[in-house]
């Protein structure tokens, strides 16, 4: 079985998932990624620190040896590290746009983006010509945690919106693992209360554990299995 379109990708989703996605969704590139094998957002600060940055190729790197396609939202830091991290190392990136696909923020990113399409897969649900704005970002979020199976919250800060994407990914049920350097920051309320909601502590010791036990929540080929 092959899923060609987005309504027919919507015919395999729950009934939970289906309330919770887009109406529609357009694509460029390789449309398969959005549903075969396992998928991980990985998101954080778009000032992240350098500590961050190296955080978050290591983390990216461990999530293409195993196989898994790393989502991220074509943002200014981690998110630009995500994707040209998985590209460098030979995987897969989903990049999910608070924009329509003929728009790019950063503008810095265009030629990332161009690369996204040819040879990987850009996702947006807003239209051509669709107006830009900040609410656009916090929507995108929940569709980069409906379509992932985890969600990696590598570096934020308590008013960042990456905090957005780790609660819509509790509420979907999906998986949130944040990054043990973060649960240190004890000026932060939201990490230790999305521990109390379910999200685990990612370190060093326990990475390898907790990707191989990842579930397939989101793929949508039986023979996937």
């Amino acid at each position: 079985m092959s899923i060609s379109n987005y309504k027919e990708y919507k015919s395999h989703l729950t009934e939970f998932e289906l309330k919770n996605s887009p109406e529609d969704l357009f694509f460029e590139g390789d449309f398969p990624l959005i549903y075969e094998g396992q998928r991980v957002s990985v998101v954080g600060s778009r000032k992240v620190s350098d500590e961050g940055k190296r955080r978050a190729e290591i983390i990216t790197k461990a999530l293409v040896k195993k196989g898994i396609t790393v989502v991220s939202g074509l943002a200014e830091g981690v998110d630009t590290i995500a994707h040209k991290t998985a590209i460098n190392y030979g995987g897969k990136t989903i990049a999910v746009l608070g924009t329509p696909l003929n728009k790019v923020y950063p503008k810095f990113n265009e030629n990332l983006l161009t690369n996204i399409k040819k040879d990987h897969l850009a996702i947006s649900q807003f239209p051509e010509n669709f107006p830009f704005r900040p609410a656009n970002f916090p929507i995108r979020n929940r569709t980069m945690a409906l379509i992932s199976d985890a969600t990696i919250i590598i570096e934020a800060t308590e008013k960042s919106g990456t905090r957005h994407q780790g609660w819509e990914a509790l509420r979907l049920g999906r998986t949130v693992l944040i990054l043990e350097n973060i649960m240190k920051d004890k000026s932060m309320k939201w990490p230790s209360e999305m521990i109390e909601y379910g999200a685990q502590i990612l370190t060093r010791d326990n990475l390898d554990i907790i990707l191989d036990e990842l579930p397939y929540l989101t793929a949508k080929i039986d023979y996937a299995f």
